[in-house]
């Protein structure tokens, strides 16, 4: 019999799994292992715990559902108050990975108070809200902005004015529960081929964050990509300019998109939208000749994931690496302000 109770020992178990599933995910391992973890974990955690004891006991943890044979031996380690090598070696590879971070880099990701790019399975994210905003608090962040896509990205299962009304109920309910951490409604929204922004705009107004990108038609001319994007940048409900290139730098990969930078990085400025840093290690954009473009052009930045898994979260050391590259002021970057100086900004 292990010296802690019953619900305990469920309780590290359904840990252990999620810290793996982070972990995994975080390190851009495949969806479908890490949802195996998170799977899992769900499963263990609606059990009873003397019978999730009893399973335990006679070998039968996988007669649960989602619980396979890998991660059933992770939570045998557990009850039994054995480690779990699996997790051991997991931990020592994310340690070594922060470590390469320099000290300007590293002052930079401190100052960091939140994210305001990430998805969730309502569009296409692997995991729902609740897990996505689980994961900012272990984290340490103050905010989470919850920026699901618009509905013609259809690909992406982008959110109807209605399903995002839905989510508005949902974000403050979940904002009940959390407080003082604040869960902010937003959206990807996507920049249309004549600059316009796909959401109802009424809609759009009772938002937190209006993350505004291109995801079609990457392969415009100059000229009218130029224009799509100042247009875009100049409405007044944009708060961000999501990663701005559209390239794709592993996996699949995808060029930039060709734009006057300093145009639309000047209309950035002029209008007081934040050009991100995007941290996804396949995109890491703008590439340095434009973040240095937008730096002297006077642009404030937001330096966000991208999550679409909860473990992506973490990703923000690479944007700060980038930025600090670039000496850029922390102060310029509105992911280092205060969540009620950031809302001050944002609100229309």
């Amino acid at each position: 019999m292990s010296r802690r109770g019953a619900a305990q020992q469920q309780a590290d178990a359904v840990a252990a799994l999620r810290r793996i599933a982070f972990l995994l995910e975080r390190a851009q391992a495949s969806r479908y292992r890490a949802e195996a973890f998170r799977g899992a974990a769900r499963s263990i955690e609606r059990q009873d715990e003397q019978r999730l004891a009893a399973l335990a006991a006679s070998g039968s943890l996988t007669d649960l559902p989602s619980v396979g044979a890998r991660t059933a031996d992770v939570v045998a380690h557990v009850l039994r108050d054995q480690p779990v090598e699996y997790l051991d070696e997991l931990e020592q590879q994310y340690a070594s990975a922060g470590a390469s971070l320099d000290a300007g880099a590293a002052a930079l990701r401190e100052r960091l108070r939140g994210d305001l790019h990430s998805h969730t399975e309502a569009s296409d994210g692997a995991t729902p809200i609740q897990e996505m905003v689980l994961a900012a608090l272990e984290l340490g962040h103050e905010y989470l902005a919850i920026t699901d896509h618009s509905p013609r990205l259809t690909v992406a299962n982008g959110l109807s004015a209605a399903r995002l009304r839905a989510q508005l109920d949902q974000v403050a309910a979940l904002n009940r529960a959390v407080g003082p951490f604040r869960v902010l409604s937003g959206i990807e929204c996507d920049i249309l081929e004549d600059g316009g922004l796909d959401q109802d705009p009424d809609l759009l107004d009772e938002l937190d964050v209006v993350v505004a990108s291109v995801h079609s038609k990457l392969r415009m001319e100059s000229g009218p990509m130029t224009r799509r994007m100042i247009a875009a940048v100049s409405n007044p409900r944009t708060d961000v300019l999501g990663h701005c290139t559209g390239r794709q730098v592993a996996g699949k990969s995808r060029p930039p998109s060709e734009f006057d930078a300093r145009a639309v990085f000047d209309a950035c400025a002029e209008h007081g939208v934040a050009v991100e840093i995007n941290c996804r290690p396949d995109r890491l954009d703008p590439p340095h000749e434009l973040l240095a473009i937008a730096i002297d052009a006077g642009c404030d930045f937001s330096i966000d994931t991208d999550a679409h898994a909860p473990g992506q979260l973490d990703w923000l050391a690479a944007g700060c690496a980038r930025a600090a590259q670039h000496d850029l002021d922390p102060a310029r970057v509105i992911t280092t302000w205060p969540v009620e100086d950031l809302l001050a900004r944002t609100h229309r």
